[in-house]
């Protein structure tokens, strides 16, 4: 009789400081054989919450996005690798998907997995938000995470399917603050990471890419059919985005 079909599976978590969410992530884990957690020297309580669900918790420097993601994949010890955030967890419909998908003979090299979001007090259902499938479900020998400094992707070599069920995804805290946050980091990021490319400063690309990024979110992406939650999104995506070109041009300046 051949293993049972969990001890195929590592799931891998990157984290930092994540003692609000990462227990809940952990929780959503407990079917799987092998949890691996690299984290980036926490200074909060994510490391003794982890110690409940694992003793395969890896303290590393923080590296950037992609490569610490593909640290923790090095460490998978398993055919199939799960990739989760530490905001995220794994629905009981997605569970019973992914043990039904891998079991079968001709299984795939990889699945992008629908991923849903709780924001504002509510599942958002629209705005860019959902499916937003992302590629988390891979045979380790053919999976890679490839990017930047941030919007890291995984790359497959193979074939890849799409399951159903949902990824839960609870971002930001769940409120505005957390997403200012967000956008502070990552603004700083992705204009380096524009410097870098070669990219500069225009006036008119200030103005104009974050009222047509408000409208591809409200309108193209329906965000208006998620209420205020939805507009408060398109708004702050759009603000996001007036941020990133300010930084860009402090980068060109040398302002900072």
């Amino acid at each position: 009789m051949g293993k049972p079909v969990e001890s195929q599976i590592s799931a891998c978590i990157i984290c930092h400081n994540e003692e609000q969410t990462i227990e809940r992530c952990l929780k959503s884990l407990k079917w799987v054989h092998d949890i691996v957690v690299v984290d980036s020297m926490s200074t909060d309580r994510t490391r003794e919450i982890a110690k409940a669900y694992t003793d395969r918790i890896i303290k590393r420097e923080w590296p950037g996005y992609a490569a610490q993601k593909n640290f923790a994949l090095e460490n998978a010890k398993t055919e199939w690798v799960l990739s989760l955030d530490a905001d995220e967890a794994v629905s009981e419909g997605l569970r019973r998907e992914i043990l039904e998908e891998i079991a079968k003979a001709d299984a795939l090299d990889g699945y992008r997995i629908p991923r849903r979001s709780f924001y504002q007090g509510r599942w958002i259902n629209h705005s860019g938000y959902y499916p937003d499938r992302q590629l988390r479900l891979f045979r380790r020998d053919r999976g890679k995470w490839v990017g930047g400094r941030v919007h890291e992707r995984m790359t497959v070599d193979g074939h890849v399917g799409v399951l159903k069920n949902d990824i839960l995804h609870y971002p930001y805290g769940g409120g505005i603050t957390g997403q200012l946050n967000t956008i502070n980091s990552f603004s700083t990021l992705l204009a380096n990471d524009m410097f870098d490319r070669g990219k500069r400063f225009h006036l008119a690309l200030l103005f104009s890419r974050p009222f047509f990024k408000f409208l591809e979110v409200y309108v193209l992406k329906r965000g208006f059919l998620d209420g205020l939650p939805g507009l408060i999104i398109a708004v702050s995506d759009a603000y996001a985005m007036f941020v990133r070109y300010v930084k860009l041009r402090e980068l060109e300046k040398k302002l900072t």
